[in-house]
């Protein structure tokens, strides 16, 4: 009798497992950097938790601002500022010169702005980026049209001698807004600086100046307009404020607002005057509305950063 070969085991039915994504979210922000974004955005909400709500006061969409006047001890006068976790300082030099013979009745004001490898693996040993040659000459726009400090306020001796400000921002810490820092910066070192007693030697035809201290105080020339910048990007569609360099990297648009107000005006910016609109990148679906919003959100903004400088 054949004895039967055994029959083979029953064969079981098991589900693969579901395949275990490695992507730290550093890493899909490294590698997907849109859709990183695009995932926070569609919750309302920022990547460094900031939220897309504009519509009331209290609503926390911008960074924190602080200045601390007198950083820099080798300077005259000097701010720090920090927004999140943007830094610089401002320091000022002062320095005597012949003044423009085509406007003998006016001094000068250098700004510069340095981004060095310290700030960011970005920019590199050598001559000024084009980044920091941008922000140099809008910086200068800026402090120059919003009159910040008369240039006829920095003669000395008309058609003889007058005084040169150098303004030097260096960046510290480079994440966005460096614009926004770099005026609120020159602005607060513009208010806390102290002019030496000059006055020209008709003998040697020469300024003699005297250092500031208890018995030669010097003289303070109080910023006639203090202007203020405020930047703005748009990425699909969203108005995002005051955007990390990580966020203005991948918006379509940027565009920033500069307003000026008297320092000791009251109130409100509501009525401070529009300086600048400036726009770069794509253009607009609704150019009319998102200037009139951003110039709205940075009048807010802008009572703000005014009250960081008075303290």
């Amino acid at each position: 009798m054949a004895v039967p070969a055994p029959r083979p085991p029953p064969a079981t039915t098991t589900t693969p497992a579901a395949p275990q994504s490695n992507l730290t979210p550093t890493l899909f922000r490294r590698l997907f950097p849109r859709p990183y974004l695009e995932r926070f955005l569609d919750q309302r909400i920022r990547p460094d938790g900031r939220t897309l709500d504009t519509s009331t006061p209290t609503a926390q969409c911008w960074r924190e601002p602080s200045a601390n006047t007198g950083s820099v001890s080798t300077a005259p006068s000097s701010t720090l500022v920090r927004l999140g976790k943007t830094s610089v300082v401002c320091g000022i030099t002062l320095e005597v010169a012949a003044p423009d013979l085509t406007r003998p009745n006016e001094g000068f004001i250098v700004p510069n702005v340095d981004l060095s490898p310290l700030c960011s693996p970005r920019f590199h040993p050598g001559p000024p980026s084009d980044e920091a040659q941008v922000l140099s000459a809008r910086l200068r726009d800026i402090l120059l049209s919003s009159n910040v400090l008369p240039l006829s306020s920095l003669v000395i001796e008309p058609g003889k001698a007058a005084w040169v400000l150098y303004i030097d921002v260096v960046c510290l810490n480079f994440d966005g807004g460096v614009l926004d820092a770099a005026v609120l910066a020159a602005v607060g070192a513009l208010r806390s600086l102290t002019f030496p007693e000059a006055a020209l030697d008709p003998d040697t035809d020469e300024v003699v100046c005297e250092r500031v201290s208890a018995e030669h105080p010097g003289r303070r020339i109080p910023p006639s307009s203090e202007p203020f910048c405020v930047s703005f990007g748009v990425f699909h569609g969203h108005l995002l404020p005051d955007p990390t360099l990580f966020e203005a990297e991948l918006c379509t648009t940027q565009l920033t607002v500069v307003l000026g107000a008297a320092p000791d005006a009251a109130g409100s910016m509501a009525k401070a005057q529009l300086l600048h609109v400036h726009q770069a990148g794509a253009p607009l679906d609704d150019p009319r509305g998102t200037v009139r919003e951003c110039v709205r959100l940075a009048r807010r903004r802008a009572e703000e950063l005014r009250r960081v400088v008075q303290v």
